[in-house]
């Protein structure tokens, strides 16, 4: 069996034999190195899996008791019918996002949204909540940001965080007669929609129709309330964004354990394939060169 094989092995020089062996070697190695970092990205890939779940745990029980406080706050807009009446309005655009990524597209939907507005009225001014939305918008509409907030979803959002968030944006300077909070809104652990609530300045509040309906309102007690119903909103839609991001950081990380599995199975099995196919080669070279002595002596 072996006698064909001889004669072109002994052509073949001794350098190129040793080259095919290496080469074999070094893709052994490279397979070997890519399989262990799989694995450990698998590994990691899992760990965030469960943190994941545990958060979305936390945040869904906070998401369910912050809801009274979006709808109530929203409830008051949609009685009173309250809407901008000024000629030339200023929008002001307040996009909920974080400053962590690896969580699907739930950042992007956000930017997405503002990113269409903007491309049809370049005058809409965007506060940033989370740097995510900052850094996909900067590059095109960084003319339109007028503020930044970072340290966002790292811990839980508070109602604080909202006082304190609001606070910032009317003591910005500038006067917007209404606009937007751009948001996740929650559906179940797979279902996010991006989703927006209306806000309005003092003067298109105290212009709405059925405003008189309530009785013993003054401009004071209009901007307190104005005050407290924009900590509201933004601390439901804080909320809604935590428990959105959860999910889907939960959600991304399970499918990415399950590719990593996958590409896990491949590269061992093309490990051992390329294992036997070296193994069988030098064998075939050790009896090849057996058999070319044996047939000098």
């Amino acid at each position: 069996m072996f006698k064909s094989v001889v004669p072109v092995l002994a052509q073949v020089p001794t350098e190129v034999c040793l080259g095919q062996q290496n080469r074999g070697m070094a893709t052994l190695k490279a397979i070997s190195i890519r399989l262990k970092s799989v694995k450990n990205i698998q590994k990691i890939t899992q760990s965030m899996k469960m943190v994941s779940a545990a958060k979305y745990a936390r945040a869904e029980r906070d998401l369910k008791q912050a809801r009274p406080y979006g709808v109530g706050a929203q409830q008051f807009y949609e009685k009173a019918e309250v809407a901008a009446k000024e000629e030339e309005p200023k929008k002001l655009y307040i996009a909920i996002t974080s400053d962590r990524g690896l969580c699907g597209a739930v950042h992007t939907g956000v930017a997405r949204y503002i990113r269409g507005d903007l491309a049809a009225d370049p005058n809409i001014k965007v506060i940033c909540v989370g740097d995510k939305s900052r850094a996909i918008l900067q590059r095109l509409y960084g003319k339109n940001i007028e503020m930044v907030c970072n340290e966002v979803g790292r811990l839980p959002p508070t109602f604080l965080d909202a006082a304190k968030l609001t606070n910032a944006i009317l003591n910005l300077g500038y006067e917007y007669t209404d606009g937007k909070i751009i948001y996740n809104k929650f559906k179940s652990v797979v279902s996010y929609a991006v989703a927006d609530m209306p806000i309005f300045s003092l003067k298109s509040v105290e212009s709405a129709e059925k405003l008189p309906v309530y009785d013993s309102l003054d401009s004071d007690v209009i901007q307190n309330y104005l005050e407290f119903s924009m900590a509201s909103l933004l601390f439901f839609a804080m909320k809604e964004g935590a428990c959105s991001e959860q999910s889907s950081r939960m959600t991304a990380m399970d499918n990415a354990s399950k590719n990593a599995g996958e590409m896990i199975d491949k590269l061992t099995l093309t490990f051992n394939r390329t294992r036997q196919a070296v193994i069988t080669r030098e064998l075939i070279e050790i009896i090849s060169g057996a058999s070319a002595l044996e047939s000098k002596d």
